[in-house]
């Protein structure tokens, strides 16, 4: 251990910012009246999506291990059917095997759920919420907004939707992407994933906002799927530039078809000691009771940090990043 990395990582100005930033992000929601909220950072379960990792613990009160919340959606969601109406937190939440420019083990996450909008709605208030937070710092243009099918074919091409599997690779070998740790290269939905965050993204805008909307049904997540065309997911991502900021969906309220893709989930884990983590029964009993319909987001505070400081690694905007904790 070194004795000589004792002070924060960030500048005492981007520290200021943070503040100025968290400041306005509060009086953003208190102009709309969504009601902010805490929630456990420790958790009886654990998320089922097989590129999350959650962190383990025990505590002597209990005889099996409690999870460090990799988000505190789950939480939320039980307060929203308890008919909490709008509501919104900015908080700590824990992922291992995430670590780089980008990525910290332990960030701060901002979430807020808008009962009766859907996705498109949520948008606006996405777009709203970071000109809020980033105030002066940095000059805001409008939000391009794109399908995810518009996406890759203005910047790759290709329809996603249809193209084949070899096609598919061709473009990520001409591209030089690596498969993910754990998945085959020929895995369809971790080729999309390679291609959208190695060779579109980057083409984004890099003064401006990009919203990619209406995945494929495949990579739904908790988004409920299109009423008019089964292969869409009301999902939507953030990006500035190639960055991600932000995951955000028309929340899915079916209890039966959130347990199907929590069970598809966790068997595509394997044998892995995650993939014996409980599932959340209590957020699917809440789900049973009844969730409102609902839209919900989650953006990465330190990221926009990071826009808002023009930082090129996450360490800029920390006080105290792994290395120095």
């Amino acid at each position: 251990m070194s004795t000589h990395d004792w002070g924060p990582a960030a500048s005492v100005g981007v520290l200021a910012l943070r503040g100025r930033m968290r400041a306005r992000i509060r009086a953003f929601f208190d102009a709309t009246g969504a009601l902010e909220v805490d929630t456990p950072a420790l958790s009886a379960a654990a998320p089922t999506e097989p590129h999350l990792h959650p962190l383990a613990t025990r505590v002597s009160a209990r005889r099996d291990p409690l999870y460090l919340q990799t988000s505190p959606e789950f939480p939320m969601k039980r307060l929203l059917a308890a008919g909490t109406g709008d509501c919104w937190q900015l908080c700590r939440v824990f992922r291992d095997r995430e670590r780089g420019r980008h990525h910290n083990p332990e960030f701060d996450l901002l979430e807020w759920y808008r009962v009766g909008a859907d996705h498109h709605e949520l948008m606006d208030d996405v777009e709203a919420l970071v000109a809020a937070a980033i105030g002066p710092e940095l000059s805001l243009p409008g939000a391009e907004r794109l399908s995810y099918a518009e996406a890759f074919r203005r910047h790759a091409g290709i329809d996603p939707f249809s193209a084949g599997l070899g096609e598919l690779q061709e473009l990520a070998a001409h591209a030089h992407l690596e498969p993910l740790a754990g998945l085959a290269s020929d895995d369809r939905q971790d080729l999309l994933d390679r291609l959208l965050a190695g060779a579109i993204a980057p083409a984004f805008p890099a003064d401006r906002p990009t919203f990619v909307y209406d995945w494929p049904a495949a990579q739904a997540a908790l988004a409920r799927l299109d009423p008019g065309d089964a292969r869409i997911a009301r999902r939507f991502e953030l990006y500035w530039g190639a960055l991600e900021l932000a995951n955000g969906f028309h929340e899915l309220t079916d209890a039966a078809a959130q347990r199907a893709r929590f069970e598809a989930e966790r068997a595509a884990r394997g044998g892995s000691e995650d993939a014996r983590a409980p599932l959340d029964e209590r957020l699917l009993a809440a789900l049973e009771h009844g969730l409102p319909d609902c839209a919900g987001v989650a953006l990465g505070f330190d990221r926009l940090v990071m826009v808002a400081a023009g930082a090129r690694h996450i360490d800029e905007v920390l006080a105290f990043p792994l290395e120095r904790a």
